[in-house]
């Protein structure tokens, strides 16, 4: 009898194995503004009400939004210009530019659909406003290269196969091996990012150099005991300064 329940177990965790493979096949797509073939779960639509219903919350976890107005009003300049003079500016997404109160948090992030987020804390520490701009381009690339969308549809896809695993006693090695490979995904999101954003720099007639500057400042903020790059969802700012002198270089090549 345990013989035959095992076997069905077997069979129950392998069907629901090859759903997830299947339903993943089916959701495979070509990003049309980086190229790159993801798998993609949420419509354009759906990855703006994430965003603009997520919006309040995340900045209530800063201090709220910043009570300078001139400051705010250099953000929304910045980040418009850069979405006016880019492949931005035609897609379906709604991007609006905030300031958080927060001056501890050295930080900057996006949210599906163009909710964008830059904490005072960081905002005060850059030199200039092209400095400003590397920071922004940088979060619209995360937009554009639909980021937070990729890591939804990978989430599912590893509930679905932990849930298969799991009929076969395995659940917690499939955890593991998913968990590990959404941290190298990470890594590459960042990468992909700071392309998109030299190249969003340079449209709109920006230094795409003082993208450099702004990786020594999260450098700075890391301080000496960061964590090694293995152990981080984010490259390190030394392997980011590379790659970015590498897309400054490919770019004015291509321009």
């Amino acid at each position: 009898m345990r013989r035959g329940n095992f076997k069905v177990r077997i069979l129950i965790g392998l069907a629901i194995v090859a759903f997830a493979f299947i339903r993943r096949c089916s959701q495979q797509e070509t990003n049309p503004y980086t190229g790159r073939t993801q798998a993609i779960s949420l419509s354009p639509e759906q990855e703006i009400a994430i965003g603009l219903q997520s919006a309040p919350g995340m900045a209530q976890q800063h201090g709220g939004l910043h009570p300078n107005n001139q400051y705010q009003a250099l953000v929304d300049q910045v980040g418009n210009k850069l979405v006016n003079h880019s492949l931005a500016k035609n897609t379906p997404y709604k991007y609006e530019f905030h300031l958080l109160a927060d001056e501890n948090t050295i930080n900057a992030f996006a949210l599906p659909g163009g909710q964008i987020f830059i904490t005072y804390a960081l905002f005060s520490q850059l030199q200039n406003e092209d400095q400003l701009a590397g920071v922004l381009g940088h979060e619209i690339g995360h937009v554009l290269g639909k980021h937070s969308n990729e890591r939804i549809t990978d989430s599912k896809y590893w509930q679905t196969l932990v849930m298969g695993a799991g009929a076969i006693d395995m659940g917690s090695v499939a955890q593991q091996i998913g968990n590990g490979t959404l941290l190298k995904n990470g890594r590459d999101d960042e990468l992909e990012s700071d392309e998109l954003g030299v190249i969003f720099m340079m449209d709109a007639g920006y230094n795409p150099e003082e993208m450099i500057g702004v990786m020594e400042i999260l450098k700075a903020a890391a301080g000496p005991n960061r964590a090694p790059e293995m152990q981080s969802t984010h490259p390190d700012p030394e392997n980011r300064i590379e790659k970015i002198r590498e897309a400054i270089a490919k770019h004015k090549k291509a321009s």
